[in-house]
């Protein structure tokens, strides 16, 4: 028997059954993929999940990838034109777009390392059950052979369609629906330029290099317009990109060397991430929209909290549904801004007067928009940041310098 059985292997499953591992407890982890293997994903992590892997000791093994870090962006809205450098997380200031080919592949050994039994290549059919509570994993590998194992509990890393949740009917809030759809692809050979934010009339353009020499390109646009945005990625995807001449230029410059990747698939909710023997992680508790780029540096924190709430059930120091709760407690309160201020940007409708007035205030103001930049990255408290107050003050300061 298991303490734990995770059954996903990505940016949630992986790190929580790592950190499981490295306390001592006997860990199943499952996945139907087998790694190295891709997914759909904006591929970024900010400085929090930055600092995650170094908490880790996984950061060293990320940077011999060749992945390039990044410390300073751009925000590129035609008539604006910002650069900065978020704050740090603690001490780290560098930020990463990895292939999840590469970022994955490193979690999941690190797992196995820790002494997680891996399982690759395995499909959950069904969660065990007893009196009410989650007891087990029943499914197969790829051979047919069928299994089944148990655990103390069952954590659902599996995505945002998680089997784990819809088998255990785990509720839904704050649910927002869809707002957008997202493709992006691969250029080499582009000439140097700055990774940045390009938000355009309901359009947002993103650029950031990623492993292999490779800039990776992605575009957002409405939900309305998907079928349309699919029956033509190209053409409605370099449509966009000429809406920034910049970025334009930039990729006009290079060569796409991939397909386009993408989806509308883009639900906005949260889950309730635990019941009698069981929790969820990651995309699977808890899905926005990519146009933060949030969710693997998300998935990451709540790894953390997870694993540090298990360990305080099994070691004795509280009941399981006591230290679950405050996991859930935990990652509400420090995820929600975040939440609710990606389901805005997700609109992609133009600021309202006061925040384009805030943007425009930043300009010759660095120590502010470094903090603007650290909304994006999650190092700077967004109500604050965004708060009435905080934004007349740096208004009339640049009134003031104007005057």
């Amino acid at each position: 028997m298991y303490d734990a059985i995770v059954v996903g292997a990505r940016c949630g499953g992986s790190p929580v059954s790592m950190l499981l591992a490295r306390m001592g407890y006997r860990v199943l982890l499952v996945d139907r993929g087998t790694f190295p293997s891709d997914t759909i994903s904006t591929h970024y992590i900010w400085q929090p999940g930055v600092a995650c892997l170094k908490q880790w000791g996984l950061l060293d093994r990320l940077r011999a990838t060749g992945c390039p870090p990044v410390t300073t962006l751009g925000f590129d809205a035609g008539d604006l034109r910002l650069t900065g450098t978020p704050p740090p997380c603690g001490d780290v200031t560098e930020t990463f777009g990895p292939r999840r080919t590469v970022l994955d592949k490193i979690l999941v050994d690190a797992a196995g390392e820790a002494g997680v039994d891996v399982a690759e290549g395995f499909t959950v059919s069904e969660l065990t059950a007893a009196d009410g509570r989650i007891t087990g994993i029943r499914g197969h590998r790829r051979n047919g052979e069928e299994i089944t194992e148990k655990a103390r509990i069952v954590i659902g890393a599996d995505g945002r369609h998680s089997m784990v949740a819809a088998k255990v009917g785990a509720e839904e809030y704050n649910v927002r629906g869809v707002f957008a759809c997202c493709y992006y692809s691969y250029w080499r050979d582009l000439p140097p330029h700055l990774p940045s934010v390009r938000p355009r009339s309901h359009r947002l353009l993103v650029t950031t290099p990623t492993n292999d020499g490779l800039t990776i390109a992605i575009a957002m646009f409405p939900i309305a317009e998907f079928e349309e945005v699919k029956s033509d990625v190209d053409r409605h995807f370099m449509a966009a990109v000429d809406m920034a001449p910049e970025m334009s230029e930039v990729l006009r410059a290079g060569k796409r060397v991939d397909k386009y990747y993408g989806t509308g698939d883009i639900p906005n909710f949260f889950r309730k991430p635990y019941g009698p023997g069981w929790a969820l992680v990651g995309d699977a508790g808890y899905h926005k929209d990519p146009c933060t780029a949030q969710g693997i540096s998300d998935a990451f924190r709540s790894a953390n909290w997870l694993a540090d709430a298990v360990h305080a059930a099994f070691s004795g120091a509280r009941p399981l549904n006591e230290a679950l709760a405050e996991y859930h407690r935990i990652r509400d309160e420090h995820l929600m801004p975040m939440y609710e201020f990606t389901c805005g940007l997700a609109q992609l409708e133009p600021p309202p007067p006061p925040i384009q007035a805030l943007h425009m205030a930043l300009r010759g103001n660095q120590a502010e928009t470094d903090r603007f930049f650290g909304t994006l990255a999650g190092t700077v408290s967004i109500p604050e940041f965004y708060s009435p107050e905080n934004i007349s003050r740096i208004v009339g300061a640049s009134a003031a310098a104007a005057g």
